[in-house]
């Protein structure tokens, strides 16, 4: 009778150790990709009001005065191209001044408005993401309903296979739990590459009006786009994860369904890893 008891006792604590690590499980990982979904179709100025302004004001009185020294030199050069590449000053005409006057005017407004310019690529990527979000929300959570009856099945196996079944569990928790912290530095980790290149925007926009030096801020845009449309490519993926966590029938095999969603979350890990780059090669960014 004692014997049973202990048993009784050993069964109840594992099954309730099983229970609670496949429910942090799912809980782990639909949060997690719940805030992918939430999180990258933010603006900069959206996400974090205080970094941005800070980044702003940064840039407004640190970089933008490097920009105007820059944009200095780029028109002088931008100057003695436009006279000497007439033969040398043999067919000199007075009308390149007036398209010099123009290039620079130019070249200030974009220094000017450049914080202005940048939102707006961001803003349009904003309409993208929110269309393609409309899509797939309310698709990407794991149905864990059916843990709720599988408390019956577990008390009819042996304690041996509840232990494996157990550490297969906590296993996999961990698992999620590190793959969640993953996908957190992936998500903060662009908004902070975001921020970072926002922060020096003025410098590629001195360069945009000289046909040589331009390739800087053309270069630039480039990877402006690529970081605001990693967003849609991160849809992508958590839309396809969707897709494949729905197939995900966790009553039929336990076992099969827990790796299962443990294989779906790290494919979706290593896909959003590659967004940035299949980004920037999309956009001829480097």
């Amino acid at each position: 009778m004692i014997i049973d008891t202990i048993q009784e006792w050993f069964k109840e604590v594992l099954i309730d150790g099983i229970i609670s690590n496949l429910s942090g499980t799912f809980d782990t990982v639909n949060t997690k990709v719940a805030e992918i979904a939430g999180e990258v179709g933010m603006t900069p100025s959206g996400w974090n009001g205080g970094i941005f302004n800070m980044i702003r004001s940064l840039s407004e009185t640190v970089i933008v005065p490097i920009a105007g020294i820059i944009l200095t030199f780029v028109m002088c050069y931008e100057l003695i191209q436009l006279i000497i590449e007439k033969n040398n000053l043999h067919d000199f005409d007075t009308w390149i001044f007036f398209k010099w006057v123009f290039k620079t005017f130019v070249a200030v407004m974009l220094i000017t408005n450049c914080f202005n310019i940048t939102m707006a690529v961001f803003d349009v990527c904003q309409n993208v993401i929110n269309g393609a979000g409309g899509l797939i929300s309310d698709t990407t959570a794991i149905d864990g309903a059916a843990l709720e009856t599988l408390e019956e099945t577990l008390m009819e196996m042996a304690i041996g296979p509840l232990i494996g079944l157990f550490l297969q569990s906590f296993l996999l928790n961990v698992t999620m739990w590190a793959l969640s912290i993953i996908i957190f530095i992936i998500v903060y980790g662009r908004m902070i590459e975001i921020y970072l290149a926002v922060s020096l925007a003025p410098i590629p926009f001195a360069t945009m009006s000289n046909r040589e030096w331009g390739q800087i801020g053309t270069n630039y845009f480039r990877g402006l786009f690529a970081l605001a449309f990693q967003a849609f490519l991160m849809m992508v993926c958590v839309a396809i994860y969707a897709v494949l966590v729905a197939g995900v029938a966790v009553s039929d095999n336990l076992h099969t369904a827990l790796w299962s969603v443990a294989a779906y979350t790290v494919i979706l890990c290593f896909s959003l890893f590659k967004t940035g780059s299949l980004s920037k090669s999309i956009w001829n960014a480097h």
